[in-house]
């Protein structure tokens, strides 16, 4: 059980619950919202078969959430227990149990452990023991390995909330000059009349460049400074080939980059990545004051960027790129122009104000 000793302890160097007054309620609510989930997704499969290939990745996900939360509060409750909780695991549930009703099971014990009077120690220990019998017998019916869940459920957790916050390398260092997004680049978003409506305009080194830019939409909300998004993409992910071709800076020197990843689909993709984070922005005030991005806008942005080049970068360097790349947006709306400071090498990115 050695693998169970390192998901232990990665999960509490992960753990940003503690010192919470209410530590245990939330662990115990989040624990009863995965028993939840993974309902929910045993619902979806048995409804649409075939038609829902995502499940067990899915599934996977969320058992691993609730494999999280309950080591957290075993670690809490009773950490004697973490040292043979797993012995109870070998049983197997009963053949004739299906994924759904053994997951009802376990739903019920996680109600029982949360409803222990006074979290009295004698009963939270046989509570937890039954609780992890109970996760146990979900992996084995809905055909998972524990082991391979741990991990699975580590890797998202670092890629969101890492230990240490260490940039990946951008992805043209090895390239010439010419074919790298540039280091170092002011742009100055303008915003011009055209009739009624209000256009953005940007320039660099006194020239006009890419398109000239309008909300695109009935009711005004200055999309039209959305090409700021990009820019944030290519500081914080070194990522975005809707500017390299806006700067011309293709990796015309090699045909696999040029095509596959600074070709169209790849730009049709940032530019959806921007439209679908644009809409769930407008919902939380542009991100004002929000320190986080939520997390399934996250996975969405994950499932877009499969099989390119950027599905390397972890979560937080999107959540770094959406969040600033709304704070110099913000900026832009308030003063209708403004000149943007970009920096790839120190992964600077900043509102500099009129020009």
């Amino acid at each position: 059980m050695s693998w169970f000793i390192d998901y232990h302890k990665a999960a509490e160097r992960t753990d940003r619950l503690v010192g919470k007054s209410n530590y245990i309620e939330l662990l115990g609510a989040g624990l009863f919202g995965e028993v939840g989930s993974i309902l929910a997704e045993l619902k979806k499969e048995e409804r649409e078969t075939s038609a829902y290939p995502t499940y067990r990745n899915r599934l996977k996900e969320e058992l691993g959430d609730a494999l999280w939360y309950l080591t957290r509060i075993t670690a809490a409750l009773c950490p004697s227990l973490l040292e043979d909780v797993f012995a109870a695991n070998e049983s197997e549930a009963p053949q004739q149990d299906t994924p759904m009703k053994v997951t009802l099971a376990l739903g019920r014990t996680v109600g029982n452990l949360l409803d222990a009077p006074e979290w009295d120690t004698r009963t939270v220990m046989d509570q937890l023991q039954e609780t992890w019998l109970a996760l146990g017998q979900v992996a084995t019916r809905t055909g998972l390995d524990l082991r391979h869940v741990a991990k699975m459920n580590i890797e998202k957790i670092q890629s969101r909330w890492p230990e240490t916050r260490t940039f990946l390398s951008l992805f043209d260092d090895d390239f010439r000059e010419e074919e790298q997004l540039p280091r170092q680049l002011d742009v100055e978003f303008r915003q011009v009349a055209r009739g009624e409506k209000k256009v953005a305009i940007l320039r660099c080194n006194g020239l006009n460049f890419g398109d000239r830019l309008t909300d695109n939409i009935q009711d005004p909300d200055f999309y039209r400074f959305h090409d700021v998004f990009h820019f944030a993409y290519a500081v914080y992910l070194g990522w975005s080939p809707v500017i390299r071709t806006l700067l011309h800076c293709k990796r015309k020197s090699d045909l696999d980059k040029d095509e596959n990843e600074d070709g169209a689909r790849a730009r049709i993709i940032e530019e959806a990545i921007s439209a679908v984070v644009f809409s769930r922005a407008k919902e939380m005030k542009l991100y004002e004051g929000i320190e986080h991005v939520d997390y399934d806008l996250l996975k969405i942005v994950q499932e877009y960027t499969k099989g390119f080049e950027v599905d390397k970068v972890p979560l937080w360097q999107w959540e770094t790129a959406i969040l600033r790349g709304y704070g110099v947006f913000r900026s832009l709306m308030k003063h209708g122009s403004g000149r943007v400071s970009i920096d790839l090498t120190k992964r600077e990115f900043c509102y500099q104000g009129l020009p």
